[in-house]
């Protein structure tokens, strides 16, 4: 009689159970209608890199810590939490590696310069001179004042020449920055600015005749304005951390984060702003 493995051998384990890095980010880029080509503009990955990635190959990424990047990047781009599947990653391939020890702190107080003490002598010495100058100033200013204390008057027949008295006229109130900014803006035109406030997001930004006005990613911080003579299509991912003004107007539309949003807006949009 053999002696086989027992049945609880043969279950997988919960680790085995999960599914790929790469065949999570290949779903989520495929439910984010983005192609290969897309998600490497925006991350600025290649593209044999991208494939690779998505077929679990990370050989090509020149590391651990560039494949962690790499994660991270294609994550945000398709919109996943790139933690667990950073997670998932060091637990297939070894963890990360253990950090430098720090220098104790006892040799960088040892080598710190010792303060020198004030020299008390001298400050009371400076004090003194200074105190003995200011009294002899205080007398000659003092006998120079008296010997010459009579004022002089005009002399006659001149008459004394009239103070001139300056009105300064008061500012114009400036106008309203945004009922200013409203009005600058061209009629004809539709005109759509986007704004990366709390994180970097990826858009694509086509004119009426589907010409590409942008596409890449907005790092936080960053805006782009586009015009159109008609329309202005738009592909938002991680829209949540877009602030989006069409025509001058704030959009308030909540756009989740992490989500992709696909608009178009034309002349006479928004209606309510």
């Amino acid at each position: 009689m053999s002696i086989g493995n027992s049945p609880e051998d043969d279950r997988p384990s919960v680790e085995d159970a999960r599914p790929s890095i790469g065949h999570v980010l290949q779903q989520a880029r495929v439910g984010a209608g983005l192609t290969v080509d897309e998600v490497s503009t925006s991350t600025r990955v290649r593209i044999p890199i991208v494939h690779a990635i998505e077929d679990d190959d990370f050989s090509l990424c020149g590391g651990d810590v560039y494949a962690r990047g790499h994660i991270r990047m294609l994550a945000r781009v398709v919109g996943l939490d790139p933690e667990p599947l950073v997670e998932q990653f060091d637990d297939e391939h070894g963890g990360r590696p253990a950090p430098t020890p720090a220098a104790p702190l006892f040799e960088a107080e040892r080598i710190r310069p010792e303060r020198r003490r004030p020299n008390w002598t001298a400050a009371m010495v400076a004090a003194i001179v200074a105190v003995v100058g200011f009294s002899g100033f205080t007398l000659f200013s003092d006998g120079e004042s008296g010997s010459g204390n009579v004022a002089e008057g005009p002399a006659s027949g001149t008459k004394p020449t009239p103070t001139d008295v300056r009105t300064t006229k008061p500012a114009d109130p400036k106008p309203d920055p945004s009922d200013s900014a409203i009005a600058a803006l061209p009629k004809d035109k539709v005109t759509v600015k986007l704004s990366a406030t709390s994180d970097k997001s990826w858009i694509s930004a086509k004119s009426h005749n589907g010409k590409v006005l942008f596409d890449g990613l907005l790092l936080k911080g960053e805006s782009k304005t586009f015009q159109d003579d008609e329309r202005v299509d738009l592909i938002l991912g991680n829209a949540g951390a877009i602030e989006l003004f069409v025509n001058g107007k704030k959009v308030q539309d909540e756009f989740k984060m992490g989500g992709v949003e696909r608009l178009s807006y034309t002349k006479g949009d928004p209606e309510v702003g």
